[in-house]
């Protein structure tokens, strides 16, 4: 009798450290141990979803480039070497008749120019040196025709000034894309967490289905001794024997289910293949006190709405802008002045050249188009009024988002407490629970409801813990402000 008690003793002491012990270690055995930090670090560093961030970063960037280069001046060399061409041709004679000729000659023409847009007007101004060269093989002629210098400008009136509405607009998308690479890291930061979590609590549910294997094991071996001393009915230990297999049950699943999330988390935050890892629990919490009015600023400081809003209403206002300029009268102002000289020797081109003019003015003015014009730019002001609507309204689901997340932020701060606390209080029960019942005085049916308190309090207490840090990053990528430091993102660019 005396033996019998002390090995129940000795079970109900050690048999739940022995177990935890033995999990952590198969676990955690040559596996690389990440936290939460480092994951996320590693998922902004090494992931596919970093690198895709990345490129769409650089991609928006030359865009913007390309867009800056079209304000610039432009030098370009152009020319034709040569332009040959040998053919039988009609050739009318004095007399009215039609003699054919064999006629071989050659064209060739070269041309340096410099040319500025001007985004104000829409109209381009350029500066142009050209030589042409002409040479018949069959009379032996050769002539040249220089231009040394010409200047002119090319001026729309009254037309759409696509410079003038791009030079408003690109700016603006350009500075959408610097805050949507940092929503872009965020959200990368969001779902890092939410696989960290995954792996994690697959982690306690393999821990709780092996302690739960221990724990069985032992109970099963005090129920027999008990059975043998007639103390036990035969129900009670088979009971017992059948909460030990469905133990193994589940830890077999658990070891099955958490191999799963290791890989894709692995997979995800850009592990090398078959690299084992496992990742550790935050042992620490940010203490937030967020006000719902400061994050709220910082949205519309730091977020990219504060772009897109203005971008979206401007590219409307342009659409009723190009509707109302290319339906309309439209006219082309183009003139050059220069210096000409033709002669039969190059140098001789260049020799006191003469002056040379042009000025054309061409439009187009509709006469009937049976309201076509009119309907196009009703359309525009429509879509322009719709596009305005449409921004007020994304404005106010969006700021309403933020003030939902501030008070998710308050709600999970104070659920993490008490499954913290009801995750104590269920394994402290459980622990009691169990000594009471290795000196028979509750039920098996008492001990498994207990274990079962005992395994869904661990789990909520996880569960908890992953939703409040999903939301912590959640309210960072709505609001790209670190509250922790006190500091917008778009310092730590």
């Amino acid at each position: 009798m005396k033996k019998t008690l002390l090995y129940i003793v000795w079970v109900s002491l050690f048999s739940a450290p022995l177990a935890q012990a033995q999990t952590n270690s198969s676990n955690s055995q040559f596996a690389r141990q990440l936290t939460l930090q480092e994951t996320i670090d590693l998922a902004l560093s090494s992931s596919i979803a970093a690198k895709q961030a990345s490129t769409n970063k650089t991609s928006r960037y030359w865009e913007y480039r390309t867009f800056k280069a079209d304000y610039r001046p432009h030098l370009t060399l152009s020319g034709t070497l040569p332009d040959f061409s040998r053919s039988i041709v009609p050739v009318i004679q004095p007399d009215g008749t039609t003699d054919f000729r064999a006629v071989s000659i050659s064209n060739s023409d070269l041309a340096l120019s410099v040319s500025q847009a001007v985004g104000l007007t829409g109209g381009q101004v350029f500066i142009s040196s050209q030589s042409q060269r002409f040479d018949d093989f069959n009379q032996g002629v050769r002539r040249y025709n220089s231009f040394p210098a010409v200047i002119g400008f090319k001026q729309p009136i009254f037309g759409y000034n696509a410079l003038a509405w791009n030079k408003k607009v690109e700016p603006l998308r350009f500075q959408e894309s610097e805050r949507q690479y940092l929503e872009d890291r965020e959200t990368l930061a969001t779902t890092a967490t939410q696989r960290f979590f995954d792996v994690l609590l697959q982690q306690v549910n393999y821990e709780i289905a092996s302690k739960n294997v221990e724990n069985n094991q032992a109970l099963f071996k005090v129920a027999e001794e008990k059975f043998r001393l007639g103390r036990l009915s035969k129900n009670e230990l088979l009971q017992l024997q059948l909460s030990l297999m469905n133990a193994q049950l589940a830890q077999a699943q658990a070891s099955t289910e958490l191999k799963t999330v290791v890989l894709q988390f692995a997979a995800y935050v850009g592990l090398p293949q078959g690299e084992k890892v496992a990742v550790l629990a935050p042992n620490h919490v940010p203490a937030l006190e967020v006000n719902e009015q400061a994050a709220l600023e910082q949205a519309r400081m730091n977020r990219k709405e504060r772009f897109l809003y203005e971008r979206k209403v401007l590219q409307a206002q342009q659409e009723v802008a190009q509707a109302r300029g290319k339906g309309g009268f439209n006219a082309d102002l183009y003139a050059t002045f220069g210096l000409t000289k033709s002669a039969s020797n190059f140098s001789e081109s260049y020799a006191q050249p003469e002056n040379q003019q042009q000025v054309m003015l061409g439009f187009n003015v509709p006469i009937v188009d049976w309201g076509r014009q009119k309907a196009s730019v009703k359309t525009a002001q429509a879509q322009l009024q719709l596009t305005q609507y449409t921004v007020e309204q994304e404005q106010t689901a969006f700021e309403q988002s933020v003030f939902t997340q501030v008070n998710q932020i308050d709600l999970l701060k104070t659920r993490l407490q008490i499954t913290a606390s009801a995750d104590s209080i269920a394994q402290e029960r459980y622990d009691i629970t169990k000594a009471t019942f290795l000196v028979g005085r509750i039920s098996i049916t008492d001990l498994n409801i207990a274990l079962q308190e005992k395994d869904q309090a661990r789990r909520a207490y996880i569960a908890a813990l992953q939703d409040f840090w999903i939301a912590y990053y959640r309210l960072r990528a709505l609001t790209l402000y670190d509250f922790e430091r006190g500091v917008p993102l778009l310092a730590e660019k």
